[in-house]
């Protein structure tokens, strides 16, 4: 016997249908290119999004079509967002970090009909034209240009392709919660990047598990600040849940440095902010340099690499803030994990919640994680056992984009590609990327930990720790440091620094100090140029 009860479809559409019908004049707040800013709500947003819908019919996509994106966090990408997979075609974001090789590789592979860029990206546009014939409108997210009109005959403008869309569209009736919705491609720091493609129900079901109070913990009280583009990963997806849940959005443009963000937090009064520790970073350094302090702000989720413990105690302990150690990857639309404590450890003391709080977390409900040997044979979670990290649920990946099916998957699992432990609790500790751990004399040695006591001394802005080759143990962990200006550590300073902080044979055998560290499209730190340029440092005589 069946339910008797009504069904509907799992729509990208539905979200921002139930935002504007319930949430209509709660602000979406944008910084614009030039600095200045832009007030809509949820109300013009699903007006101009639907509006949209239409014009891209009109230009005669048909369903399934890619429209790609290089574009900041506006209110334009979000009507974006929601215009495109509302008429049934893909959302691609596009990432401008990436190398320019890469871009035209991305767009000629997801075949994009249509091209939506920001300003800033002119030249990255200009630069790629030719190399991909195949898309034939590139539409700049700005009102009519007259000089740019003139000096590149090719580009036409957001606002008059808007109104070419009629007043009165309606979102097609004829869309299946399974179709593809948006697409989004990994940075490709080894090989091509590789287009994991999103439905609409995996979408949603993501964005209901992403305002959860164990998750992100959005609601209509909250004003939120995605400091993570919108062209990695969706923004983490927190563009659909918080419109799901009716919470104000602040869009923060280009200006990510810590002055801008700081001062937008405040006037805006933010609640919740998510970004990588990169970001946070440098906000701190404003916020300390100038005696500033975030006084609405909650909680930020951190994410996109290990956010060091001294990252968390200074949010928590000097602002007030709360810090969601989260985990994910491009195949899991991203979330895997966020680290919220439970019931249980309310009771602990400080210090052991501060322990539990650098791991990154615990997967919600629709997200199972496990640990495999190399055998494939599943390890026990018992917090210790460390094995390949591999995971499944309804929003994780189940092919890549147009690879051979059968390829991706093994026995149903995916692998992340990490080496990690689980807790009977399922909190979860990233060891290492497991291209990335050392392995020494026969053990392994977590880089992650070695970067987060480095970057725990006052004297260090960054830190990297890479495998070496050595003559006796095969592989000893090196430190690439950056110190903080005008210091004078030295490199018997920071060695001694890990002295009852790590097992002393995990010590690092050498510091070298530089300038910067090589960082990727999404922010991480390019582990693969530092080990090509010093994995010999230890042999050298």
């Amino acid at each position: 016997m069946l339910g008797q009860m009504m069904e509907q479809q799992l729509l990208i559409s539905n979200i921002i249908d139930h935002a504007a019908r319930y949430h209509g004049d709660t602000e979406i707040v944008s910084v614009n290119t030039d600095g200045s800013q832009h007030r809509t709500n949820y109300r013009q947003v699903h007006t101009r999004a639907k509006k949209l819908g239409s014009a891209l019919e009109k230009r005669g996509l048909t369903r399934s079509d890619r429209v790609a994106t290089i574009a900041w966090n506006n209110h334009r990408h979000f009507e974006l967002y929601y215009g495109v997979s509302g008429a049934g075609f893909v959302c691609h974001t596009v990432n401008p970090r990436l190398f320019p090789e890469q871009l035209v590789y991305i767009l000629t592979h997801a075949e994009d009909k249509i091209v939506f860029f920001d300003k800033t990206f002119v030249p990255i546009v200009a630069g790629v034209l030719d190399k991909v014939p195949h898309i034939k409108h590139w539409v700049l997210m700005e009102p009519r240009d007259e000089a740019l009109a003139a000096e590149h005959e090719w580009m036409e403008f957001y606002e008059e392709f808007l109104e070419e869309g009629d007043d009165d569209y309606q979102w097609p009736q004829d869309l299946d919660e399974r179709d593809a919705s948006s697409l989004c491609y990994t940075s490709g720091t080894t090989g091509n990047p590789k287009g994991v493609l999103y439905s609409h129900r995996s979408t949603l079901l993501h964005a209901m598990m992403s305002a959860t109070p164990d998750v992100m913990n959005f609601s209509a009280r909250d004003c939120l600040l995605p400091v993570v583009p919108m062209f990695h990963v969706n923004a983490w997806g927190s563009p659909y849940a918080a419109a799901l849940a009716g919470a104000k959005i602040v869009m923060p443009g280009p200006g990510l440095d810590g002055e801008s963000l700081a001062k937008l937090f405040n006037q805006e009064k933010v609640t919740i902010a998510a970004g990588v520790p990169t970001i946070w970073a440098g906000l701190i350094q404003y916020l300390e340099a100038s005696d500033t302090k975030l006084p609405h702000m909650q909680r930020t989720i951190i994410g996109g690499s290990a956010c060091p413990p001294v990252m968390i105690d200074k949010f928590r302990d000097d602002y007030g803030v709360e810090v969601l150690h989260a985990w994910g990857m491009t195949e899991m639309s991203p979330l895997g994990s966020v680290n919220n404590l439970k019931n249980k450890q309310l009771d602990l003391a400080e210090e052991e919640q501060k322990e539990i709080r650098l791991n990154q977390g615990r997967p919600s409900f629709g997200m199972e994680l496990a640990i495999f040997d190399e055998d494939f044979k599943q390890l026990p979670n018992d917090g210790v056992t460390q094995g390949d990290l591999h995971c499944r649920g309804p929003w994780v990946l189940s092919e890549y984009f147009l690879a051979e099916k059968g390829t991706t998957l093994k026995n149903g699992w995916f692998d992340t590609g990490d080496v990690a432990t689980i807790d009977e609790d399922g909190f979860m500790t990233i060891k290492d990327r497991s291209k990335d751990i050392i392995k020494s004399g026969g053990e392994w040695i977590s880089t992650v930990e070695l970067e987060n006591i480095a970057v725990g001394h006052p004297e260090v802005t960054a830190a990297a720790a890479i495998a070496a080759k050595h003559e006796k143990w095969d592989e000893r962990p090196v430190i690439l440091a950056v110190k903080a200006e005008n210091s004078s550590l030295t490199e018997e300073d920071l060695i001694n620094y890990y002295d009852g902080k790590i097992i002393k044979w995990q010590t690092p055998d050498k510091v070298i100090f530089v300038d910067e560290l090589p960082i990727g499209a999404t922010g991480k730190i390019l582990k693969r140029e530092l080990r090509l340029e010093y994995e010999n440092v230890l042999m050298e005589k």
